[in-house]
C-alpha cells in the first residue's frame, strides 16, 4: 500500500566542507498540495530539493517519496518527478521540438509522442510559432516555458519548481499560475520555491520557511499570520531576522547621491549589518 504522503523528510542533516547546511529538517507533504518552500539565499532550499531528487545524499536522516526511500537508480521513481531548476542551461543548437523530444525519450516516451505532446503544450502557452526555431534565438521567458514543458511531458506526480516564473511576461505568469492550481486540483504535488513572496502567498496551500538550515515556520498563510494583519514578506523578514531593509536602502542612496556616507548614515548602516 502506498504511503499517504508524497514526500517525507525525517531529521535530514547535510554539511559541505564542515559547514552545516541542513540541521534536522523534517516535514511530510500529502499529494494534491502546493507547498511554498522559502528562505534566504544559502538557507538550504536547493540542498533539500537535490536530496529529494537523489542528486546528492544526505549525511543523516531519511527521505521517502510515496513511501519508498529515494533511489537514484530507480527509473520509476524518476518518472514520477518533474523538475524546473533555477537558471538551467538548454542546448542552444537544438530547436524546442528537438530538445523536448530528447527529454521525453529520457522519460520513456517515443520521440513522436513527446514531440506531438510538447507541440500542443507549446501552442497553449504561446510558444507555438517559435517551436521549430533554435533555442539560441529564444528570450529568457521563452526558455523558461521550454523548461516548464519539459518538466511536465511525462505527467509526473511531483513537481519541483525553483523560481519558475523567471523571465515570463504578465500574461504567461497568469497562465502558469492557473496551470499550477489545476495540477494541484488533479492530485499533483507541487514543491514551489521563489523569492516572489506575493506569488508564494497567493498560490501555496502550505508554506515552509527555512532559515539557516532549520524549519522555523510551517503551515498555511493564515496560520503563519497568527491573527496579525501582515504580508508573507513581512513575516519572512521577521522570521529571518532581516528588518533593516529601509535603513540599508537609505544608506545606499545616500552614497549614490552624496558621494559618501555621513556619520549619521554610517551609524544606521552599521546597525543594519
Amino acid at each position: 500500500m502506498e504511503s499517504e504522503y508524497a514526500i517525507e523528510l525525517e531529521d535530514i542533516h547535510k554539511s559541505f566542507a564542515g559547514k552545516n547546511v541542513l540541521k534536522g529538517v523534517s516535514f511530510q507533504i500529502k499529494p494534491g498540495t502546493i507547498v511554498g518552500y522559502i528562505g534566504q539565499n544559502g538557507a538550504g532550499k536547493s540542498t533539500t530539493v537535490k536530496i529529494i531528487l537523489g542528486l546528492i545524499d544526505q549525511d543523516d536522516g531519511v527521505v521517502t517519496v510515496f513511501g519508498k526511500a529515494v533511489d537514484r537508480d530507480d527509473p520509476q521513481y524518476k518518472r514520477r518527478i518533474g523538475y524546473v531548476p533555477e537558471g538551467a542551461d538548454l542546448f542552444d543548437a537544438l530547436t524546442a521540438r528537438e530538445y523536448l523530444q530528447l527529454v521525453g525519450q529520457l522519460y520513456g516516451l517515443t520521440a513522436e509522442d513527446a514531440g506531438s505532446k510538447a507541440e500542443q503544450l507549446a501552442e497553449i502557452v504561446g510558444l507555438g510559432p517559435a517551436f521549430d526555431r533554435r533555442i539560441a534565438s529564444y528570450s529568457k521567458g521563452m526558455r523558461q516555458l521550454v523548461l516548464i514543458i519539459a518538466s511536465l511531458l511525462h505527467d509526473p506526480d511531483i513537481l519541483f519548481w525553483d523560481e519558475p516564473l523567471n523571465g515570463l511576461d504578465a500574461n504567461a505568469v497568469l497562465v502558469i499560475e492557473e496551470i499550477l492550481q489545476e495540477l494541484r486540483n488533479r492530485g499533483k504535488t507541487i514543491f514551489y520555491s521563489s523569492h516572489i513572496m506575493d506569488v508564494v502567498q497567493k498560490l501555496s496551500d502550505r508554506i515552509i520557511l527555512l532559515n539557516e538550515g532549520t524549519v522555523v515556520a510551517d503551515g498555511t498563510f493564515k496560520q503563519l499570520q497568527a491573527d496579525q494583519d501582515t504580508s508573507l514578506q513581512q513575516l519572512f523578514n521577521e522570521m529571518t531576522g532581516f528588518a533593516e531593509h529601509g535603513e540599508k536602502a537609505k544608506a545606499f542612496v545616500d552614497i549614490v547621491m552624496g558621494g559618501g556616507v555621513n556619520e549619521t548614515t554610517q551609524t544606521d548602516a552599521d546597525h543594519a549589518d
